[in-house]
């Protein structure tokens, strides 16, 4: 799978293939687009939670883009603009803002609280493991949507997608030192409620994804006939993500966000589908 967070000299480039989709050709525009919607996706839906959300708002911003392209200069890389342009299209989702988190720590924890423990009404031992598996992945994926926007994006590059220092800075728009700043903070604050809630890191905590899955499925929050990110996903975000384990492992964080690096990378079900239709939609447009 193409990253495009890492230099690879086989590749064609994204800069030759803009410049051949601004000629107008359609190829281009297609590889350019494939190439990227997948990364974009899996972005978005640790921004937003939602798996829908986060597919209608993928098809909106490779739409913006196609549109935008045009108008691109290169005056930073195309992969800057286009991440950029994926988290503008995020925080006015919904009428978010950067520097507010949608959900408490506080509130978040009362919930997780409320939940009732239960065991799964299910006699299928796969399938009671694919639920709670669901249940783990979507309960750390809502843990951060405690983070405030800017927080939020830089661990999932910083932490999750393991990008360097230079690029999180650059798609953000800061220093490296800010970015820095502003991850640690989001790793203190996401860390600090893992160390008192969750007993996947403290094993003297009494919340477990097995016992919190009925209730999960009883309040609406999962669903047990419609599983999007325990079922057949088989690669893993540490797979595809920058190898930076060698410097992750000097550090006491390393158990904590390897809980988040194992969440499944998520494929673009039907893609050549989807691309063809955000071009559909952008030439029905013009």
């Amino acid at each position: 799978m193409y990253n495009p967070f890492v230099q690879d000299d086989t590749q064609v480039s994204d800069d030759e293939l803009v410049a051949r989709a601004q000629e107008g050709d359609r190829e281009a525009l297609e590889r350019l687009v494939i190439r990227h919607q997948p990364w974009v996706l899996n972005l978005v839906v640790r921004m937003v939670w939602s798996y829908d959300d986060a597919q209608d708002l993928t098809q909106d911003i490779l739409v913006r883009m196609i549109k935008g392209l045009s108008g691109f200069r290169g005056e930073s890389r195309f992969r800057t603009w286009l991440y950029r342009l994926a988290l503008n299209q995020v925080f006015t989702f919904k009428n978010q803002r950067i520097d507010e988190p949608l959900y408490t720590w506080d509130f978040f924890g009362q919930d997780l609280d409320q939940t009732p423990d239960g065991n799964l009404r299910t006699t299928d031992d796969a399938e009671k493991q694919l639920l709670i598996e669901e249940a783990k992945i979507i309960c750390t994926m809502a843990m951060l949507l405690c983070l405030d926007g800017r927080q939020r994006a830089a661990y999932i590059l910083g932490e999750i997608f393991a990008v360097a220092d230079s690029v999180g800075a650059e798609v953000l728009d800061v220093t490296p030192a800010n970015f820095r700043q502003i991850l640690s903070r989001a790793r203190r604050d996401l860390y600090r409620f893992l160390d008192g809630k969750c007993g996947l890191i403290n094993q003297s905590n009494p919340c477990r994804c097995a016992r919190k899955t009925q209730g999960f499925i009883d309040a609406g929050v999962m669903k047990a006939d419609r599983v999007h990110f325990a079922e057949g996903h088989r690669l893993r975000v540490r797979q595809v993500a920058q190898s930076r384990l060698h410097e992750l492992e000097k550090t006491a964080d390393r158990l904590h966000g390897e809980l988040f690096r194992d969440h499944p990378f998520l494929d673009v079900p039907a893609q050549s589908k989807l691309v063809r239709r955000a071009l559909d939609e952008v030439n029905r447009s013009i």
